[in-house]
């Protein structure tokens, strides 16, 4: 193993590491239903499972991408690690919904460190002109992990129950930090380490969770007052980053170059309308079409697989052609697929729901590599750590927005029910807006990539 080139060996551990992470996230979703009447949660409470994960993977992303360029990148990522190990565990012996809500924030918190690190490994180390490729293995990587996610995550609480999603997560960590003490040697980061800006990420993480808060306490004063505080909060950070010496993140990079900019902003839209899918059409197929945890995992990894069919294959178109032109025709096959979903109803079939998430998965294997790409080619080489996580950042902040309108939907709708029978006209009503809010942002997102010009 040794004999290796140090770029496939941190090809390897990056890789691994981005299998194993999505377990976090998208198997916990297939065991919410379950884990909800166990701990005998409402569905506001339930809502807040992935959104709490996501606000501290976006609140904590800009300052551990700081760190890891100061510090050492390999470090951080191996620490998100530990703090991933540590977190599931915790969740997986919770026995109220408090508990589980605020170790997934902690969970989250690991994430940030993870995804916000590995792709600057990979840009340190990889050569310019095999970096598309390298990229395309890495997103296909956490498009396998996304497709095994939903399976396991099924089988697993079919058969052992809900905890076990978190205790799986534990040995594949472990073997994973043993094959980066043992073989990946060195570490990457600036040659200068610059002063930590503390007041830009105590204003960040203002802005951010302002923002969560806000959508879900709307139409009440609380939530304008907080959705206000967040704007000038996110006004008071763009400020503080341009006049400081050692920012965050350098966000003169946005008027520098259009295609960073515009890529970020078409990646902050076409993630926003991803995330909450599975979230979603997890609650739809099993408490209104009936299916148990393993169908609807079996389901739910079409679009991950095709994901992690395609994005390889992506990867070497973007080293070949121009990344704006792959990454449009990615966005246009999203829109198509989610034409398709948003005309699910209470009865809609299984195969009509998983050819949709076929389409989308598709698009996004097209859409994602040379998004990458074009974001980590636009940079100077010193910045390519701020620039994996503004990349990171652009797709979590996206996320975040996603979840948190379907958050203030599910708030509108079921209020502090529980999800029933009862419950699943609202449901579906639910289910139904959110999917359209997901199309509108996929729209304007074609719109962009094709706008931002060439690398």
């Amino acid at each position: 193993m040794s004999s290796l080139p140090i770029n496939t060996i941190a090809l390897i551990a990056v890789c691994a590491g981005y299998l194993i992470a999505p377990l976090g996230m998208a198997a916990v979703n297939v065991a919410i239903p379950p884990l909800a009447e166990d701990l005998r949660a409402s569905a506001i409470q339930v809502s807040w499972m992935p959104t709490l994960y996501i606000l501290s993977s976006v609140a904590f992303m800009l300052p551990f991408g700081k760190l890891a360029d100061n510090y050492g990148r390999k470090k951080i990522f191996v620490w998100g690690f530990v703090l991933n190990a540590l977190s599931a565990g915790m969740c997986a012996i919770a026995t109220n919904i408090e508990w589980m809500l605020f170790w997934r924030f902690v969970q989250g918190a690991a994430g940030a460190m993870i995804f916000g690190t590995g792709i600057a490994i990979i840009t340190a180390v990889t050569p310019t002109y095999k970096r598309g490729a390298a990229l395309g293995t890495v997103a296909a990587c956490v498009y396998v992990g996304l497709t095994l996610a939903p399976a396991i995550g099924g089988y697993l609480t079919q058969w052992l129950g809900w905890r076990s999603v978190f205790y799986f997560q534990l040995p594949l960590i472990a073997g994973l930090l043993v094959f980066v003490y043992r073989y990946l040697d060195g570490e990457w980061q600036n040659d200068e380490r610059t002063p930590f800006d503390w007041v830009g990420a105590g204003l960040f993480i203002i802005f951010a969770t302002g923002l969560v808060y806000g959508l879900s306490e709307l139409p009440s004063l609380l939530g304008w007052l907080l959705l206000t505080g967040s704007v000038i909060s996110l006004i008071g950070f763009i400020m503080h980053q341009r006049y400081i010496d050692a920012p965050l993140i350098r966000v003169q990079m946005f008027s520098e170059s259009r295609v960073f900019s515009l890529s970020l902003s078409t990646a902050l839209l076409m993630y926003g309308s991803n995330f909450a899918i599975v979230f979603l059409l997890s609650l739809y197929l099993q408490f209104i079409r009936g299916f148990d945890p393993a169908q609807t995992g079996q389901i739910l990894l079409l679009q991950a697989l095709c994901m992690a069919i395609i994005a390889p294959f992506a990867g070497k178109l973007a080293d070949r052609f121009e990344p704006r032109i792959v990454a449009t025709v990615g966005c246009m096959i999203v829109a198509a697929g989610f034409i398709s979903l948003v005309q699910i109803d209470l009865a809609t079939s299984a195969m009509h729901i998983g050819a949709a998430l076929a389409l989308i998965g598709v698009g996004f294997g097209l859409f994602s590599t040379p998004n990458n790409s074009a974001i980590m080619g636009a940079v100077k080489t010193q910045e390519v750590g701020v620039a994996s996580a503004s990349m990171n950042l652009a797709r979590t902040i996206g996320n975040l927005i996603g979840m948190s309108l379907v958050n203030l939907m599910i708030h509108y709708y079921i209020g502090d029910a529980s999800f029933s029978a009862q419950t699943n006209d609202e449901l579906m009503q639910t289910i139904s807006l959110a999917l359209f809010m997901s199309l509108s942002f996929v729209l304007v997102a074609c719109v962009l990539s094709s706008l931002r010009g060439k690398q």
